[in-house]
């Protein structure tokens, strides 16, 4: 297990230097900073002392290791538009995002392992189409129209539920729903299927020949064993769920790491956009780390692979 560990770990350093390389990149090759720092009626001057200020005069990779080492102290500098530290900011706008990942993460799960597991007991009836249906529709539904259909029967026409902000809980029962939606079907396919091949295998068949109750077949060796892929893929969709909020945080208004990175793009600030980036792609590595570490600590076959 410690050289399985080891192993993660060092493949995990390495996309995690490669993602802030990237993110570094992908801003400095976008065009002149500098000139859309200063606006498009700045003069020479103004912008050659911006470049001077902002140390763009610098090579490349002097800029990248400079800023490369501030990000390991958390020092992403300060926001051109809000004029505040981008620590302070993401600090204030991250649990927002947190909160409204493990809430919708939560729906998916609760939602889509017991349709899974209901689906692979009735295969090929209706309720297995009905549940293949359902999971379909929630891959093919763009989320934002999803939120909109929310908000406009909870919230216009029965008032059950607030259309925008993050004061309460309530606030996250619509974005969390609309969120988890897109993240369920995958998770019930994955469920569906490693169920039905659980259930295919010998031990169940030896199980039932020992006329154990059904329900301890289904729970403790069928789905014991069909859930160890849903916990990479856990990991996985959460992290999808922490960069595609975007969308849902700005149907709902909700002030979280989406809404900054949507602000900050139009705006055209720089140093919260790449602070997003880099700790999003962090949580993202860190999480599937972790999946991998658990899978492998459930099922020791993965310790060879």
């Amino acid at each position: 297990m410690l050289a399985f560990t080891f192993r993660r770990v060092l493949v995990a350093l390495a996309v995690a230097f490669t993602v802030s390389v990237a993110s570094f990149l992908l801003l400095h090759l976008s065009g002149d900073l500098a000139t859309a720092i200063a606006g498009p009626e700045a003069t020479g001057p103004q912008i050659a002392q911006i470049r001077q200020d902002y140390g763009l005069d610098q090579p490349l990779l002097t800029q990248f290791l400079t800023w490369g080492w501030r990000a390991l102290h958390l020092d992403f500098g300060n926001s051109f538009y809000f004029r505040e530290s981008v620590i302070d900011l993401l600090a204030a706008r991250l649990p927002i995002t947190l909160y409204l990942g493990i809430i919708a993460l939560g729906v998916a799960l609760f939602v889509a392992i017991p349709l899974g597991v209901v689906a692979a007991v009735k295969r090929d009836t209706w309720i297995d189409r009905t549940a293949l249906a359902v999971s379909v529709l929630g891959q093919a539904m763009p989320s934002f129209w999803f939120g909109l259909t929310l908000i406009l029967i909870f919230s216009v026409n029965l008032r059950w539920l607030p259309v925008s902000g993050n004061a309460t809980w309530k606030n996250f029962v619509l974005p969390a729903i609309a969120l988890g939606y897109y993240a369920m079907p995958a998770v019930m396919r994955l469920t569906r299927n490693g169920m039905l091949e659980v259930l295919a295998s010998d031990y169940v068949r030896t199980a039932r020949a020992k006329g154990l109750p059904p329900r301890k077949i289904l729970v403790r060796h069928a789905l014991r064993n069909a859930v160890i892929p849903v916990i990479a893929l856990s990991a996985v969709q959460f992290g999808f769920m922490l960069g595609g909020s975007i969308v849902i945080e700005a149907v709902f208004s909700l002030q979280g790491l989406g809404q900054l990175a949507w602000e900050s793009i139009a705006r055209n600030d720089f140093p919260v956009v790449q602070a997003i980036v880099l700790v999003l792609a962090m949580i993202y590595i860190g999480l599937t780390l972790a999946a991998d570490l658990l899978n492998a600590f459930l099922d020791p076959r993965l310790r060879q692979a």
